[in-house]
């Protein structure tokens, strides 16, 4: 089984990247997804959560106030770590059960979605990396009209992750996703048939289980 990472930049647009992916039979592996499900309340990544930060960082029902704990961890790089302390744990966990069902399936390639796959280093644990590149300015204007953030809360959540300049020189394919979607769709065409494996490739990679990509997540 191949293992591709994909990754981005906050508004580069992964998330309508990853959607074209599905629509092509190609699983993915969603970390955003998995870190929203291992916070659930009751979980032990929520319970540490409340450790950690208190329980102000929760509504009125229980559930996580993601934009609460967002306003912290975006203004404060040792909060934004402990908070990965408490999760990263066990959205690994998850998504190395996943990554185990589609190797026993037989599943040819997966793509694990992961907006910290560089910093992470997870790049070093998949066959091909691919980051999907817009500008640092296209990337705030998209940010603030998505979450109707002022523009300098959008920088600042921009700054909390890798400039996008710099992942690029990680990457084994870039899709630049400045334009309109069908020429986003025409690049990712020409990366997957790239590298979709044939059924030799498959079937080599498909005799060693793919657990160690996910000790970088």
């Amino acid at each position: 089984m191949k293992i591709i990472g994909l990754t981005g930049g906050i508004a580069a647009g992964k998330s309508t990247l990853s959607r074209m992916i599905i629509h092509r039979r190609i699983p993915v592996i969603d970390a955003d997804s998995l870190a929203k499900k291992v916070v659930e309340p009751g979980k032990p990544a929520y319970n540490l959560i409340i450790k950690h930060f208190s329980r102000d960082v929760l509504n009125e029902d229980g559930t996580l106030d993601r934009e609460k704990l967002g306003n912290i961890i975006f203004a404060n790089e040792n909060q934004r770590k402990l908070l990965n302390k408490c999760t990263h744990p066990f959205i690994r966990r998850e998504a190395f059960k996943i990554l185990v069902w589609y190797w026993i399936t037989g599943e040819k390639m997966v793509i694990l979605d992961v907006p910290l796959l560089i910093e992470s280093g997870l790049q070093k644990w998949v066959s091909s990396v691919i980051v999907i590149y817009v500008s640092e300015r296209l990337q705030v204007s998209r940010l603030v009209k998505r979450d109707n953030l002022l523009e300098h809360v959008a920088i600042q959540r921009i700054s909390a992750q890798m400039p996008l300049g710099e992942k690029v020189k990680f990457a084994d394919y870039v899709i630049d996703n400045s334009g309109d979607l069908s020429e986003t769709e025409k690049q990712l065409n020409i990366v997957l048939a790239k590298l979709y494996p044939s059924v030799w490739s498959w079937l080599v990679t498909w005799i060693g289980p793919p657990a160690l990509v996910t000790l970088g997540i």
